[in-house]
This record gives structure tokens, C-alpha cells and sequence, in this order.
């Protein structure tokens, strides 16, 4: 869902940051699936860390909403901090010496042929594969404008930078994922023959 498509009304802002219990219940529920895909997909799937993540994110936001300005979005200075977070496990992650598991996301199969079901949870899996490979600050770029269906300016906001890093990333992304996919386009065009 896009990221302006659901946004918690000002009233409701306002009682969090009186400690509004229900109103953090509705904040919760309004981005808690947002935040949690963001993670999952940076961690390619792993749920342990997407969770970790989930939960910190709510966190500092719970202590942290009095500080709010409003001068951007709540949905911006929430997808800022999902990112210092999925970047901030990365790390911990790597400075530990322990790997996330690249396990890549089970496929939902369609009403089709097993043939054309086998055919697409391959694809799906080699797109989810590849997206994941993608160094972090491209992987982000690439989840925040087609998962989250983000406008320039907003992963501007959320990813600290100007609108062209974000095109450039955005840029770089593509063309790292066309190499890593060529050969999964050369397969359908035989398919298609």
C-alpha cells in the first residue's frame, strides 16, 4: 500500500504524543505491516531480524513521537527509521559474524497450470534473489519506490539524500538487477519461441 494512501489523521498524532494508549494501538496498526515487509524484504526473508527490527522501529517511535515536528510526514521519519534500523542490524549482523540467511520468500501459487505455476514461483524467487543481492542502500532504493510505491521526494526524506542520489541509486539498481536477470529473460524469450 502506498505510503500516503494510510495515514493516521493529526487528532490521532496529537493523543500519542499524550500518551494515548489507543492511539498508539492505531499508529501500531496502520504501519506495523509496512515496517515489518520493508525489514523482511531488506533481510531477505529472514523473520528473526525483520522482527527485531519491526519492534525496535515501534519503539523509538513510542518514545520518540514527542519529538515529532510534523515538518515532514509521519510516514517519512518513520521509513527513516526502519532504514537506520534495517542498517544499524546489518551491521550488528556483520560485526557479529553471523550471515543473514538468504532463504527467499515462499511463492503464492496461482489458479494455473503446475507448469505455469512452477515457471512463475521461479521467477518470483530469482527477482526476490537478485533484489536481495543488491548492495543495502540499492536494495533500499528498489524496496521504498515498488514495494512501498514511495515518490522521489518521500525516499528522499527517508533515506536522507537528495532526490538525484535517489535516481541514481534508483539508476544503478536497475542496471545491477537487468545483469542479474538477463538470464531469466533469455529463458522466457525461448519459453515464448
Amino acid at each position: 500500500m502506498a505510503v500516503h494512501s494510510r495515514e493516521i489523521d493529526a487528532e490521532t498524532l496529537d493523543a500519542c504524543r499524550r500518551g494515548d494508549r489507543d492511539a498508539f494501538r492505531v499508529l501500531y496498526e496502520t504501519y506495523k505491516d509496512r515496517v515489518y515487509s520493508i525489514a523482511l524484504y531488506f533481510f531477505h526473508g529472514d523473520t528473526t531480524p525483520a522482527s527485531d527490527v519491526t519492534q525496535q522501529v515501534f519503539m523509538k517511535l513510542i518514545t520518540g513521537i514527542a519529538q515529532f515536528r510534523g515538518d515532514s510526514g509521519l510516514s517519512t521519519w518513520l521509513y527513516r527509521l526502519v532504514v537506520n534500523a534495517c542498517i544499524d542490524g546489518q551491521r550488528r549482523s556483520q560485526s557479529s559474524g553471523s550471515a543473514t540467511d538468504p532463504a527467499v520468500l515462499d511463492a503464492l501459487p496461482g489458479p494455473s497450470s503446475q507448469e505455469r505455476t512452477f515457471v512463475e514461483t521461479e521467477t518470483r524467487a530469482s527477482v526476490q534473489t537478485a533484489i536481495a543481492s543488491l548492495p543495502a542502500k540499492y536494495r533500499l532504493a528498489i524496496l521504498l519506490r515498488y514495494f512501498d510505491e514511495l515518490s522521489y521526494e518521500e525516499m528522499a526524506a527517508a533515506l536522507n539524500c537528495s532526490i538525484g542520489t535517489v535516481s541514481s541509486r534508483l539508476n544503478r539498481a536497475h542496471r545491477l538487477l537487468a545483469g542479474r536477470l538477463a538470464p531469466l529473460r533469455a529463458s522466457a524469450r525461448l519459453r515464448e519461441e
